[in-house]
């Protein structure tokens, strides 16, 4: 009865809640525009012409524009399916004036920060020297991202969401001046109200606070003024784009990262959010598979920048950035300290420079491998590009594995993903899925000397639509701790086979084919 009585008030809350209005409105906006569209193709003849022949204009627009070919067929296949729909819709997409000036507001800030994170050129020479072709990736990251390569920063991987957490929690009572908090899903929970209860101690003793969750919490998981409960805690805090009923596509641009800077000094990042699943208190697929980071050192400069960026872009008045950037003695950025050998590239992608960086660093790893190449991610909706980089890679020799969830989160994702399968196996490409559940980590391992843990999946949301973070090592020792890690989650894996994919049900197929034709604007 007390089980029935809490879903019963869960679905009350999403019916007269603040989501259920935000459909209503976007319903009412996408249903006045259709009967916009009736109306002006019913009203002559020569109307409804005018409208086909701007889809054509249209289409030769989408084919000529410098876009990614899975996006252009994304949009021309509806245009063609329903013409007059099609092309309003786009026009009106394309023609979002507040998306722009949100777009512009970010760039500008992006550009605000680049001289709070040059480039060491003796770095830079050291990996030269090291290895011309990573040296030529980390010059891209810079030219294209604006983030630096560093040495003498230390990294400590976390194989869970507990002992992620665990060492979150240490971290974070040890904070004397600033605390900052950035992620994609807040949940009140055993996880979420523990680290709240440290935050609020450290305010008490004069440590500074900020903390920002994505704007789509809002819709289900905390409530509309969550931020105001927050700041009387003493805590600054705000959500990021928030969920508002109008058509724009700024909304569509999530802020997927998740970052903890502390003092300047520390720095976390990974796949796991501030909810219980993450840390296996509460079981939704199985076990939850995560990955997460420490940086200790230089490197963790990045980190802070990429908050304050997203942090500023919904502020009237910006936070200042020399007061954090400059909290850490020059003592201790300069020189060597012996903190750790090799290369740490923390990097940060958002959608708004129309530049993936976060996609180009995987196929720069997958181009550049001799041996192997080792992924772990929850999705896999791939874009030509991409999916001939996995391909080229495994024809040439070099032995390409992905292990993904054998129990999925969202079934539709996992049929479209399925639609892949074959071909890369066909190509050579060894695929498992993780048979306890549900592996959530974003990681990539190649020859013994390169890794990438962060935030960022294979598919077209993390590599085109989301900001999004990582950290990339060369000859790094957190190299071999992701590859041992690697090694046991694929002990617990099931072999991905032609057969496998031959007995999947029809109707998974169906719907996977299908999905594919809109995949680019999910």
């Amino acid at each position: 009865m007390k089980e029935f009585q809490k879903k019963l008030r869960g679905l009350l809350r999403i019916v007269f809640g603040r989501t259920a209005y935000v459909v209503l409105f976007l319903a009412i906006q996408i249903g006045f525009l259709f009967g916009v569209m009736r109306w002006l193709t019913n009203y002559s003849l020569y109307v409804y012409v005018a409208l086909m022949v701007l889809g054509g204009i249209t289409c030769v627009y989408i084919i000529n524009k410098r876009e990614n070919p899975s996006f252009k067929l994304g949009w021309i296949v509806p245009i063609l399916v329903f013409p007059v729909f099609g092309t309003l819709f786009y026009l009106l997409i394309e023609a979002d004036l507040g998306s722009r000036m949100y777009a512009k507001r970010a760039n500008e800030l992006i550009e605000e920060t680049r001289k709070f994170l040059d480039q060491d050129s003796q770095v830079k020479e050291a990996l030269f020297q090291a290895d011309g072709q990573t040296a030529n990736l980390a010059n891209y990251v810079w030219e294209r991202g604006g983030f630096p390569v560093y040495e003498d920063t230390q990294a400590t991987y976390f194989p869970s969401g507990q002992e992620k957490f665990e060492r979150l929690k240490e971290e974070l009572r040890k904070a004397r001046h600033f605390i900052f908090l950035e992620y994609f899903i807040v949940e009140r929970g055993v996880m979420w109200d523990s680290i709240l209860e440290i935050l609020e101690e450290k305010v008490k003793e004069g440590v500074e606070v900020r903390f920002m969750y994505d704007g789509m919490c809002s819709l289900m998981l905390l409530p509309y003024r969550y931020p105001d409960l927050i700041e009387k805690k003493g805590i600054h805090c705000q959500t990021f784009a928030p969920i508002r009923p109008l058509l724009s596509t700024y909304q569509n641009n999530r802020d997927h990262r998740k970052i903890v800077v502390i003092d300047g000094h520390t720095a976390f990042t990974g796949g796991i959010n501030l909810a219980d699943e993450y840390i296996n208190e509460r079981k939704r697929f199985g076990y939850w598979k995560d990955t997460a980071v420490m940086l200790k050192g230089p490197g963790v400069r990045s980190f802070t920048v990429m908050f304050l960026q997203n942090w500023n872009i919904w502020r009237k008045t910006p936070c200042p950035y020399e007061k954090y950037v400059s909290a850490q003695p020059e003592s201790q950025w300069g020189g060597k300290s012996g903190l750790s050998e090799g290369f740490v590239m923390p990097y940060g992608d958002t959608p708004l420079d129309h530049e993936p960086v976060g996609k180009y660093v995987y196929m720069d790893i997958l181009y550049q491998a001799k041996r192997y190449v080792h992924i772990m991610t929850p999705y896999l909706i791939l874009d030509d590009e991409t999916l001939n980089a996995l391909s080229f890679a495994a024809k040439k020799g070099v032995e390409v594995m992905i292990i993904m969830p054998h129990i999925p989160d969202k079934k539709y994702a996992f049929f479209l993903a399925h639609t892949y399968y074959e071909e890369l196996l066909d190509a050579g490409v060894q695929i498992y899925e993780f048979t306890p559940g549900f592996v959530h980590a974003k990681v990539f391992t190649s020859d013994d000397e390169k890794a990438v843990v962060g935030t960022i999946n294979l598919d077209f949301r993390s590599l085109y639509h989301h900001f999004e973070c990582a950290a990339y090592f060369y000859r790094n020792p957190v190299v071999a701790d992701v590859e041992k890690d690697y090694q046991k989650t694929l002990s617990q894996c099931v072999r991905i086979t032609k057969e496998t994919c031959r007995a999947y049900p029809f109707y998974e197929k169906l719907a996977g084919r299908a999905l594919r034709l809109i995949a680019p604007l999910m």
